[in-house]
């Protein structure tokens, strides 16, 4: 098939990955893949955005931002109509993004086959969280997005119910979760009796991850931390960690290439997932399986679209203060435990198909189909 693949990505991180794994998927699949999409983001490297990006950041703060990324759909929409008229695809794979209407106007305008990747709810994310001024326009324009594809194709099923509340038929949203490449996680092997415990967190690590009573409860423990990855709570962690005198057991590598990800992920005993968005489908927690890991998570609805409780993780109730760490003590103390959900959590994800390679061809599947 033909896709024409467009997305308005500024900066390589995890939208990224997905980006680039599904494009990569659709291509090894036989597939003939075209890309529209912003000159600058090949400019920024791994974790960082473009120099104009980061400069239109500052200088064009709130609602003038706003209104140069509505702008930006002119040339993006041009751009795109033209790859469609030059390359005639199948249809047209967009990763919606927060005031980004090419492919939504190009299915209206000339009737294109549109299937459209839907990651999060953008403008309640940034209402709340991203100081978003054009609330009611931002999220008016959503939903224009949403109901103009051909297909939704959100993350979780928690993210599908939102889609069909903001007025997407039911039968036009086909849930495809996130994924990994199995090759590049070999079966892990069990770690030498007497060897520390190790336990790691791959992402952005937050304050309220709550990373914090991990390493409180670090001395006097056979076991270490490793943190793959940044974020604004490093520096209070290494403070409590020299603190605690635990610093030769706490490590942060801070951002690696996601193709050396999995060569940490590997080297974990016990994997972390402390907190989620109810709507996300967290790229680590394929990591985490992918590697035979012992997962710790929230129990909330869509990482239980993904694990289960005592099969293939350990799921806590994330309202309550000591849970998460009940859990990590359990599995810490366990091994046997701690290889039977590793071992069960690699099993269901190559059994159900967890991998970029199976979302493609599943969406070339449903692309062949008459809607």
């Amino acid at each position: 098939m033909r896709i024409l693949y467009s997305h308005r990505i500024q900066s390589h991180d995890g939208q990224s990955v997905h980006v680039e794994e599904l494009i990569r998927a659709f291509r090894a699949a036989g597939h003939e893949v075209m890309v529209v999409g912003p000159s600058f983001y090949e400019e920024s490297s791994f974790g960082g955005e473009s120099k104009m990006v980061a400069r239109l950041r500052r200088l064009l703060p709130g609602v003038l931002g706003e209104l140069a990324e509505l702008a930006y759909n002119i040339p993006a929409y041009l751009r795109l109509r033209r790859a469609w008229r030059d390359f005639r695809p199948d249809f047209v794979y967009e990763r919606c993004n927060l005031y980004f209407l090419a492919g939504a106007w190009l299915a209206r305008r000339h009737g294109v086959t549109l299937f459209l990747e839907v990651n999060s709810p953008l403008a309640r994310e940034r209402s709340l969280f991203g100081g978003l001024r054009l609330t009611g326009l931002a999220f008016a324009l959503e939903r224009f997005t949403w109901r103009s594809a051909t297909k939704v194709l959100p993350v979780t099923r928690v993210l599908g119910h939102i889609l069909a509340a903001g007025g997407v038929p039911e039968d036009r949203i086909q849930v495809v979760p996130n994924g990994i490449v199995l090759n590049r996680f070999p079966p892990n092997a069990r770690r030498p009796d007497g060897a520390a415990v190790s336990l790691g967190f791959v992402g952005f690590v937050r304050t309220w991850h709550g990373l914090d009573s991990v390493v409180a409860a670090m001395p006097g423990q056979n076991m270490t931390l490793t943190v793959v990855g940044d974020g604004p709570a490093r520096p209070e962690l290494e403070a409590q960690a020299r603190a605690l005198g635990v610093t030769d057991r706490v490590h942060f590598t801070g951002i690696v290439p996601h193709e050396d990800v999995p060569a940490q992920v590997m080297r974990f005993d016990i994997a972390l997932q402390p907190k989620v968005t109810e709507y996300a489908s967290p790229l680590k927690i394929f990591d985490y399986m992918a590697a035979g890991c012992a997962i710790v998570a929230p129990d909330q609805p869509n990482i239980r679209e993904i694990l289960t409780h005592e099969q293939t993780a350990l799921l806590f109730d994330p309202g309550h203060p000591d849970a998460m760490w009940n859990a990590i003590q359990r599995l810490v103390t366990d091994e046997t435990l701690r290889h039977r959900l590793g071992q069960a959590a690699r099993a269901e994800l190559e059994h159900r198909d967890f991998t970029w390679d199976g979302n493609a061809r599943r969406i070339a599947e449903w692309a062949a189909i008459p809607i």
